[in-house]
C-alpha cells in the first residue's frame, strides 16, 4: 500500500512557497541564521486561507551594555578606518543591506529580526571617552553608522547618536556620518559647528528615485524626495554633504543612475559614489526572496545580471571588486557614472571625509563621564 504522503494531491499542498510580503516590512521571511543548529521550513497545512493576511511584525528595541565601540576596518574598498554603531539591527529594512547576517551571530534571523528586534548601545557615548581618554589614541575620522543606520526611528527617543555627537564635538574630533534619514537634521547644531573646523562631514544614500520602489526595497527609511531636501538642509548649514548611489541593482534602480547625480547636484552635493548590489550570506537567498515577492517579471534577469557582474556567481567578496563588479557591464556602469559626474561636475567619492582635521583633538580626562567633560 502506498504512503498516504506522497499523493500529488498531499504533496502539491505541502510543497513551499515564498511568504507574502508585511505592509512595512523589507524581507518577506525570517529565515534562520547560517548557524542554527535546527533546519525549519514553512509549509501549507492547508489550515491557513488564501486571502488570510500576514500578521503585522512588531519592532522591539532592547537595550544592553556594550563592551567595545570603536570597530577597526582595514579594507581597501572603504574610505575610513574606524567606525562606531550605536545600534544592532535596523528598523530601515532595507532589503538588500550587508549588515543582515550579523544578527546570526546573536541567534536570530536575518530576515525580519534583524528590522524588529533592535538592540541599542546605552552605554556607547561613555565606551567612546573611555577610548578617546587612552594616551595611546591617535585621533582619526570616525564613521558613525556604518553598519546599521544610526538615525533609525528609535534614535529619536534614546538619543545615542546625539550624545556620542556631543562627545566628539567637545573633543573637537572628527567624525562623518552616513544616512538615509532626514533626523540627521536634528543635530545640525552639533555638526555645522564641526564643519566650520572641517570636522564633520555626512553621506546620504539614495538608492532610487522612484517612491515606489523605495517603498518596498527600504520600507521604513525616508522617501527619495526627503532625502534630497536633508542634503539641501545640511549644505545650507555649511556641511559638505557626498552622495553615495547604493546599491545599483541591475534593472531595478539602475536606470536612475544619471537622475540621481542629477537630483544630488541640484540638492548642492559635493560629492558621489556608488556600490553595486551585493548579496553576502544570508542578504542573497532574502533578496530573491523579495524580487519573486514584489519583482516576479523581471526576478530571473536581476539575478543574471547580477552573475554577470561576479564571474557567474551570486556574490564575490574579494577586495577591488566586491564594491563593482567586474566584466563588461560592470565596466558599463563605471562609465555611465564617470561621464555623469564629468558633465556635472560632481566630486568622485567620499572626499569631504579624507580632509576632515583631528589636529585640534582634546583628549578628555580619564573617567570623565559623557555628561561632565573634562578635556585636556
Amino acid at each position: 500500500m502506498p504512503n498516504r504522503d506522497s499523493r500529488p494531491d498531499v504533496l502539491q499542498r505541502l510543497s513551499c512557497k515564498d511568504p507574502d510580503p508585511r505592509k512595512g516590512r523589507g524581507a518577506v521571511s525570517n529565515m534562520q541564521g547560517r548557524y542554527e543548529l535546527h533546519g525549519r521550513e514553512e509549509f501549507d497545512d492547508g489550515w491557513t486561507s488564501d486571502d488570510s493576511a500576514a500578521p503585522a511584525w512588531k519592532t522591539q528595541v532592547f537595550e544592553e551594555q556594550a563592551k567595545s565601540i570603536l570597530t577597526g576596518n582595514a579594507s581597501p574598498d572603504v574610505p575610513f578606518n574606524v567606525s562606531l554603531n550605536p545600534y544592532r539591527g535596523c528598523e530601515h529594512g532595507c532589503i538588500y543591506c550587508f549588515a543582515r547576517p550579523t544578527h546570526s551571530y546573536l541567534g536570530l534571523s536575518p530576515g525580519l529580526d534583524f528590522e524588529s528586534r533592535i538592540f541599542a548601545k546605552m552605554n556607547a557615548p561613555d565606551l567612546l571617552l573611555r577610548e578617546l581618554a587612552r594616551p595611546s589614541y591617535t585621533p582619526q575620522p570616525i564613521a558613525v553608522g556604518v553598519n546599521t543606520d544610526a538615525y533609525q526611528p528609535c534614535e529619536r527617543k534614546l538619543r545615542l547618536t546625539r550624545r556620542v555627537l556631543e562627545v566628539l564635538h567637545d573633543c573637537e574630533h572628527p567624525v562623518a556620518l552616513i544616512t538615509k534619514s532626514s533626523l540627521i537634521e536634528r543635530d545640525i547644531d552639533l555638526l555645522a559647528a564641526m564643519a566650520a573646523k572641517r570636522q564633520a562631514a555626512a553621506a546620504v544614500t539614495i538608492t532610487t528615485l522612484d517612491a515606489g520602489i523605495a517603498r518596498t526595497l527600504e520600507p521604513r527609511a525616508a522617501a527619495p524626495a526627503r532625502r534630497l531636501r536633508t542634503i539641501r538642509a545640511l549644505v545650507e548649514a555649511g556641511i559638505p554633504v557626498g552622495v553615495s548611489i547604493a546599491p545599483v541593482i541591475p534593472f531595478v534602480t539602475e536606470p536612475d543612475l544619471e537622475r540621481i547625480l542629477t537630483a544630488v547636484v541640484e540638492a548642492g552635493a559635493s560629492s558621489a559614489s556608488y556600490i553595486v548590489l551585493r548579496l553576502p550570506w544570508e542578504v542573497n537567498p532574502l533578496f530573491q526572496q523579495w524580487l519573486r515577492a514584489h519583482l516576479p517579471e523581471r526576478a530571473q534577469r536581476v539575478m543574471n545580471r547580477v552573475r554577470d557582474l561576479r564571474n557567474g556567481k551570486d556574490y564575490d567578496a574579494s577586495f577591488g571588486s566586491r564594491m563593482h563588479g567586474e566584466g563588461v557591464w560592470a565596466d558599463l556602469i563605471r562609465q555611465r557614472f564617470e561621464k555623469t559626474l564629468a558633465r556635472l561636475g560632481l566630486g568622485r567619492g567620499a572626499r569631504d571625509f579624507s580632509v576632515l582635521d583631528g589636529s585640534r583633538f582634546r583628549r578628555p580626562a580619564a573617567g570623565a563621564a559623557s555628561s561632565q567633560l573634562d578635556l585636556f
